[in-house]
């Protein structure tokens, strides 16, 4: 991420991934930009021109869904788009995280500033002024279906714009009205098509989708540094990471992350150490030997779902869109999330991988049978100490917990609207289940750095420059020693700095 206290500016075209991290997990300003709100304000002209007009318009002048024939007369616009939010408030569960919100309401803008959306400057200007101003709708996580985009979700995001709803401010639980009161705005009177243009999106699937992508991505640094970290510790070999083999089978992640390993363990004394200890050892098993074939494929699946969320989350998503300079609306599927769904499922699983091949590594320096003379579980007493055995089970139960969660929830659809909407995305479920993942593999990584840095505590020796350097990180959050001790805090800690790059910026 660049230094927070930046200032975004959204134009619907130009925001980045980094743009996002930077509003929904640091305080960076956002402001729209003259030129969207000159886009914006052709849009609106038209919708009014429209409704003067009396044209029939799907979600302007007709209502939603199955009641897509039901013409709305000219005196019930307001009342319409206000039920509109309302009525689609039905969301359950967890509420979504502050940084999800926080992203989830500037992709919004980011989405309406596009100019297609026919919704007035002022109201997207409240969305941003209430971002700005720390008022965070409370968004419950589940409910969505991720087919007329994030229905459910966006309209409690929604919600608290016309004083409804409930949000956090400064920390604290409150009504929208209060919430709005407290900042000194006025709740907005939705206008026609704007009630269809805050909550016709994919937003809530793609903010939780930008936040796993991003930290996914530093797990795959951080499994490359571990990896290289257990490699030491069983006095593994460094062929199978030479350049010349990933040169003729030259998938860009597999080669990436051969590199990294490479260079993490230049100059130490352990890897491909000829003694007692590795005598008559070939080859190294499969989790520690195909490390960059494993690790390569998942950031390739990354790189491709990072090409997929940079188009999401600068395109316009609701429906129907407006071209002014066509003199039409054109009625389609944007808001459909199947693009999402699809590199959310796809995400998962090559985190997923991450966590079963780290897991197997964490087993390998565990057992006395392979890990190349260190003690049974890395216990100085055997027997009367348990050393490190609980830290497998844990990753083991994490990698298992996974297995579940990979289930694609893309491959599922049930129709909704009395069949109106008759195929969905179930894209938020693949997002957050995405993100589960992220987060236990997260931990599962922690217990390889903290059994390695252990194994290699006992072992001795030299390690090399980049391994050294996640020693001395390591040290800050765990107690480098072999007594038996309660491990659930030391993994937290080690889990956290993964999360803050500290690992993946050594790469």
């Amino acid at each position: 991420m660049k230094p927070a206290n930046r200032s975004v500016q959204l134009d619907g075209e130009s925001l980045s991934l980094d743009d996002v991290l930077q509003v929904a997990r640091g305080s960076a300003r956002v402001s729209l930009s003259s030129r969207a709100k000159k886009r914006m304000t052709r849009s609106r002209s038209w919708v009014e021109k429209a409704v003067a007009e009396h044209k029939v318009v799907y979600g302007v002048t007709t209502g939603f869904g199955a009641f897509q024939n039901v013409s709305i007369p000219p005196g019930k616009l307001k009342e319409l788009q206000r039920n509109l939010i309302l009525s689609h408030c039905a969301g359950v569960g967890e509420p979504f995280p502050d940084e999800v919100v926080r992203a989830m309401m500037l992709l919004r803008a980011n989405a309406l500033a596009k100019g297609y959306s026919g919704i007035r400057v002022s109201t997207v200007e409240l969305l941003v002024s209430l971002l700005n101003k720390g008022v965070l709708p409370i968004i419950p996580s589940q409910g969505s279906v991720g087919a007329s985009g994030d229905l459910a979700p966006l309209s409690h995001m929604a919600a608290v714009l016309l004083g409804e709803g409930k949000a956090v401010y400064k920390g604290k639980t409150m009504g929208g009205k209060a919430a709005l009161k407290a900042v000194g705005v006025k709740p907005v009177e939705l206008a026609a098509k704007e009630g269809l243009a805050l909550n016709n999106g994919t937003q809530a699937m793609t903010a939780v989708g930008v936040l796993a992508l991003h930290d996914a991505e530093v797990l795959a640094n951080t499994a490359d540094i571990a990896a290289a970290m257990t490699l030491e510790a069983v006095k593994g070999k460094s062929t199978p990471f030479a350049a010349g083999v990933h040169s003729i089978r030259p998938h860009a992640g597999q080669t990436i992350s051969a590199r990294n390993v490479l260079q993490a363990i230049s100059g130490s004394s352990l890897v491909d150490a000829v003694d007692r200890d590795t005598e008559g050892k070939v080859q190294d098993s499969y989790a520690i030997r195909c490390v960059p074939q494993v690790h390569g494929a998942s950031r390739d699946a990354l790189t491709h779902v990072r090409k997929v969320i940079e188009t999401e989350i600068n395109s316009a998503t609701d429906n129907p869109l407006i071209f002014p300079d066509e003199d039409r609306a054109l009625s389609g599927g944007n808001f459909h999330g199947q693009p999402v769904a699809l590199v959310m499922d796809f995400l998962a699983l090559a985190v997923a991988e991450l966590g079963n091949i780290s897991e197997r590594r964490t087993a390998k320096l565990l057992d006395k049978h392979h890990n190349a003379g260190l003690p049974a579980f890395l216990a100085a007493n055997g027997g009367i100490q348990s050393g490190l055995m609980m830290a497998q089970y844990t990753a083991a139960a994490l990698v298992s917990e996974n297995k579940v969660l990979i289930h694609p929830a893309s491959g599922d659809s049930i129709p909704t609207s009395a069949n109106q909407e008759d195929h969905v995305s179930m894209g938020t479920i693949a997002a957050r289940q995405a993100a589960m993942i992220v987060n236990n593999v997260r931990t599962v990584l922690a217990i390889e750095l903290i059994v390695a840095v252990t194994a290699l505590r006992i072992r001795g020796g030299k390690t090399g420059k980049g391994t050294a350097a996640a020693i001395r990180i390591l040290k800050k959050a765990i107690r480098m020693s072999t007594d038996d001790r309660e491990l659930t805090d030391e993994m937290n800690a080690v889990a956290d700095l993964i999360r803050s790059g500290e690992f993946s910026g050594l790469i």
